[in-house]
């Protein structure tokens, strides 16, 4: 390995109005070397990497790329110095193809027209590199959000970067995915590309970094060689406590005679005869790998989507959601695996998000009442543990983490019945993981319903009392608690591919 520093970051401060989010940060990363970043949400590691890439400018500190040192990065110069950076949030453009996305602002061209076959054939042998199938025809919108961080990551690659940083780029990723992506991040390493890889997954920390760089509320806390470092350790570092639960125990709080959502033979959004119970305090989870309908039949639920044949049972009658506010007014909540899409209003306050469901509920003659609104976000900000410096806080302003806990707070302000989670904690840290896992625990010991749709086999087994599979738009297995096993939901979530 070249001992040679590539990137380094010196005394990085960044103030934002009435928040520090990085005090005094350093890290140095190598050529061919792997990197970790780690620290809960809210700690500064988006903060940080955004300076690399201009996005961010830094209230002190400088930056030195290759023995060059740098008051601050411009998105051009970043380009220049061979960083590229996937961040958790897409910048894809949804009405364009994929090709056009990977090579978005370096059109290939044949004299002053754009060469769009050499694009494709381009991005066609990243997606090869990444062992994955996508057609470079397609357009952006039309993927899943599982392939649209496909789309990113091997748009880096295109651009040949020599320091990759890489920002919760599993996230979205099936296992076989994410098998993929870590055979690139290793290639790329041989190759002598310096890679900043951040990410919530302690394993994957261990199976892909040299060190790591631990912060915690903005300040830097300890670097680690990685095969002298274990788990407990990290998490110390991280929380500034210790977690004694990964997934904390639940009492049983279903009742059995009490079914409070059913679909009877729905088809339609993708999904073919689906038919499911969910019991009155049970977590129903939901697997399959991406493109498997697990999504599709949430936002049929919810109304995003009409259904083409079947029912919707809620609490004993016959329900059809036309529109997301005719499902909320039922007591359905959806919290959506794309929050910054779907779950917030990032322009807005964390205040009005908390209380949008329940503006008809709070509001006279259209008139919000300020105190009773100020009132509902300020117990839910209490209760979710939200970081912000006010209730008039901008949500785009709060961490992936305090974002999703914003989502959840709306819907315990609306008093739903039945929630949908759907990829809960993607992108969140251990922390606030095991927050949201105790308040599932809670929804459901009030007598709350959950259907739960995670990627992860672990959460998947963890959390629920039972466990349905899709594949391809298809129930292929279910599952009791005692039947949970890694090996068998595999299989079944594979099950439609093997038939065909």
């Amino acid at each position: 390995m070249n001992e040679k520093y590539v990137l380094e970051l010196q005394h990085i401060r960044k103030e934002f109005p009435g928040v520090v989010a990085l005090k005094d940060v350093s890290l140095q990363v190598k050529a061919g070397e792997v990197l970790a970043l780690i620290g809960e949400n809210g700690a500064g590691k988006s903060t940080l990497i955004k300076s690399c890439s201009g996005a961010v400018i830094p209230t002190s500190g400088k930056i030195i790329v290759n023995d060059t040192e740098y008051r601050h990065m411009s998105p051009q110069l970043a380009a220049d110095n061979g960083i590229a950076i996937i961040y958790q949030e897409f910048n894809n453009v949804g009405e364009l193809s994929v090709a056009e996305n990977i090579f978005l602002g370096r059109a290939i061209r044949k004299g002053i027209i754009i060469d769009k076959k050499a694009m494709e054939k381009k991005a066609a042998e990243a997606f090869e590199q990444l062992n994955i199938k996508i057609n470079p025809k397609t357009l952006v919108k039309d993927l899943t959000v599982g392939y649209q961080q496909m789309v990113e990551i091997a748009k880096a690659i295109q651009q040949n970067a020599k320091i990759l940083i890489m920002d919760e780029p599993s996230a979205p990723l099936t296992s076989s995915e994410v098998e993929s992506m870590f055979e690139v991040v290793e290639h790329l390493k041989k190759q002598g590309v310096a890679i900043v890889y951040i990410t919530h997954r302690l394993e994957e920390v261990f199976r892909l970094s040299d060190r790591i760089v631990v912060l915690r509320d903005g300040e830097y806390i300890d670097t680690l060689i990685t095969k002298e470092s274990n788990v407990d350790q990290l998490i110390r570092l991280m929380v500034g406590r210790e977690l004694k639960e990964s997934y904390p125990p639940r009492e049983g709080c279903i009742d059995e005679s009490e079914v409070v959502f059913e679909v009877e033979e729905v088809s339609g959004n993708g999904d073919q005869n689906i038919s499911l119970k969910i019991h009155k305090g049970e977590v129903l989870g939901l697997g399959g790998l991406v493109g498997a309908g697990r999504t599709e039949l949430a936002e049929m639920i919810f109304g995003s989507v009409r259904k083409d044949a079947g029912k919707f049972i809620f609490k004993g009658k016959e329900i059809n959601p036309k529109t997301p506010r005719e499902a909320i007014d039922l007591g359905i909540a959806l919290v959506p695996e794309d929050r910054k899409r779907h779950g917030v209003l990032l322009e807005n306050s964390v205040v009005t998000n908390i209380n949008m469901p329940i503006y008809n509920r709070t509001s006279i003659a259209s008139v919000i009442n300020g105190k009773i609104e100020s009132q509902i976000a300020k117990k839910y900000k209490d209760e979710m543990m939200i970081k912000t410096p006010s209730l008039g806080q901008l949500v785009k302003n709060l961490s992936g983490g305090n974002q999703q806990k914003v989502i959840l707070g709306k819907w315990l302000a609306a008093n739903a019945e039945l929630i949908i989670f759907d990829e809960p904690t993607r992108g969140i840290d251990v922390g606030a993981k095991v927050e949201i896992y105790r308040l599932i625990n809670q929804l459901v010991k009030e007598g709350k319903s959950v259907l739960l749709i995670s990627s992860e086999m672990e959460e998947l087994m963890g959390m629920s009392d039972r466990i349905i599979v899709l594949s391809e738009g298809k129930i292929t297995g279910m599952l009791s608690k005692e039947e949970f096993d890694p090996d068998k939901i595999m299989a079944y979530a594979s099950a439609a591919r093997e038939v065909q």
